[in-house]
């Protein structure tokens, strides 16, 4: 039975996650050494841990999340408390107080609520799409979002509050949402964006935005990420310098190079080819995804599958954007390829539930 099971996996959306999660390690491997080796070890105990989360979360029914409105409102209310407790409790990492600590383990709370907001959202308009025209529809899904997006604007971490909002429009344009209501939603949107400039923003995010416009305002300060990761994809040219060759990241001109600058790190040390098999993994993962929620039973596994999407080509973007620099640094994570715990955990659970789909609509 365990080998029937597996065989009805798709193992292309298997291979290419995986190839991913390789490809990360391969790239931080050569640029740890002396204390920092141990972020190569415990990354590969993230990636084979990860790989049997998704076998748990696969073999469990995700018809549970669809049939149980009140298991997710719980999911939803700890997710909130968590992301409280982080503001009262966190420990603060470059301006953000982002992380909590449990003993020797640290993780982020609003990968966990970015989960949850995806299974809420996927049970609220698989029972209202149709009705989406319907603006108390809009209102509360808003309201579901809104206070976790809050929480974590608050702590302050710009870049998933944005993932969080992003998603909920995305996930409300496949559901049906009309283009009036849509233009209204942005027009609030930027009206909202205004008065957070001058009232809530720091200084220091403001000046990611600034130096965004022009790096060369600050060099050595808030422009720095930004003009060393556009130097490292530049001289990787189209083989790279070679793994463990890379000046940039070497020689630590790269800040984060293993976290939100990998990408940068692995275009100057792999070059344009390197890239190509990022992106061709990047393609295989999300074709699967989309014609997973294709052949989906029910419109629950369908929105799941878009919003997992969603969050996933927000990351992918994002990311790459700021390391091209033709995007403002948010400090979002490259999925299954940057270093980190939360995110890539929870990047597994999220595959391991669709793989559940899988299994459950053929």
């Amino acid at each position: 039975m365990f080998f029937y099971f597996l065989k009805k996996l798709d193992w292309v959306l298997m291979l290419s996650v995986v190839a991913l999660c390789l490809v990360g390690l391969l790239s931080i491997y050569p640029t740890t050494y002396g204390d920092e080796a141990s972020i190569f070890y415990k990354q590969l105990a993230f990636v084979v841990g990860g790989f049997f989360l998704i076998l748990v979360f696969a073999f469990l029914d995700y018809r549970v999340f669809r049939n149980h409105p009140f298991f997710l409102l719980v999911l939803y209310v700890f997710s909130i408390l968590l992301l409280i407790g982080v503001l009262i409790f966190g420990r603060e990492i470059r301006g953000a107080t982002s992380w909590l600590r449990l003993g020797i383990l640290s993780f982020e709370p609003v990968e966990f609520a970015k989960l949850v907001i995806i299974l809420i959202l996927a049970e609220y308009y698989s029972l209202r799409h149709i009705e989406l025209y319907r603006i108390r529809h809009i209102v509360i899904s808003g309201l579901y979002m809104l206070i976790p997006t809050a929480l974590v604007f608050f702590q302050p971490d710009l870049g998933s509050a944005m993932v969080l909002l992003f998603l909920w429009l995305g996930i409300m344009i496949i559901a049906g949402i009309k283009l009036r209501q849509l233009l209204v939603l942005f027009l609030i949107g930027a009206i909202l964006f205004g008065i957070a400039w001058f009232a809530v923003l720091k200084p220091y995010q403001q000046e990611r935005i600034t130096t965004f416009i022009n790096p060369y305002l600050d060099p050595l300060g808030s422009g720095y990420h930004r003009i060393q990761s556009v130097i490292a994809v530049g001289s990787g040219g189209v083989w790279g310098r070679g793994l463990g060759h890379g000046s940039q990241s070497q020689l630590k001109f790269l800040p984060d190079r293993y976290t939100d600058f990998i990408f940068a790190s692995i275009a100057e040390e792999m070059g344009f080819v390197g890239l190509s098999l990022i992106f061709i993994f990047y393609f295989l993962m999300f074709f699967r995804i989309i014609k997973i929620s294709m052949i989906a039973s029910n419109n629950f596994a369908r929105l799941f599958c878009v919003g997992t999407a969603i969050i996933f080509i927000f990351h992918i973007l994002v990311n790459i954007g700021m390391n091209l620099g033709v995007l403002p640094i948010a400090g979002i994570s490259l999925p299954f390829v940057s270093s980190g715990g939360s995110n890539l955990l929870l990047g597994f659970i999220t595959i391991g539930i669709i793989q559940s789909i899988v299994v459950r609509s053929k």
